[in-house]
């Protein structure tokens, strides 16, 4: 499921933004695949107010942000990459240089946790965080993250 999420328009390759809210709100707006959501606006400040429940910055400079809303009709995830570095009060302290955003709505709760899964495995395979990092172009990033997804969630069988 993961590899067909990640297409044209997921992949913001380089964020400005060193600052938490501020690169979750460049995501958003630049990222094409969240050009379609009925309210923009309404979904960065859904993702904005549950940032600041909780910190989603999970450490090793990954962070998994979200926002949940009715509208959303299918689940759509993009990723950001700063090799500055984002302040992102992260469990490690550490800044995030991987910065996921997923749009889902409150019913979505299998594909999303199944996505997140994916992920999660994928960003704790040794090197693949460095991986992403050396890539500058959208293309070999999308590949790179269907790439490990086989390998990492399909063990190189047909899943």
């Amino acid at each position: 499921m993961l590899y067909k999420l990640f297409t044209p328009g997921t992949v913001v390759i380089e964020l400005k933004s060193t600052e938490k809210y501020e690169a979750i709100r460049e995501l958003i707006r630049e990222a094409k695949v969240f050009q379609g959501l009925p309210d923009l606006d309404a979904f960065e400040q859904a993702v904005i107010e549950r940032e600041k429940l909780q910190s989603t910055g999970l450490g090793h400079g990954v962070a998994f942000a979200h926002g949940r809303l009715p509208d959303v009709t299918s689940l759509k995830v993009a990723l950001g990459i700063s090799r500055k570095g984002i302040d992102f009060d992260s469990v490690d302290g550490k800044p995030v240089h991987l910065l996921f955003v997923f749009a889902t709505n409150p019913t979505m709760h299998i594909d999303y946790l199944s996505c997140l899964s994916s992920l999660a495995k994928m960003v704790k395979r040794e090197g693949f965080r460095e991986e992403i990092l050396a890539c500058y172009e959208e293309t070999e990033v999308t590949s790179k993250l269907c790439d490990t997804y086989w390998e990492v969630t399909c063990m190189g069988k047909a899943c």
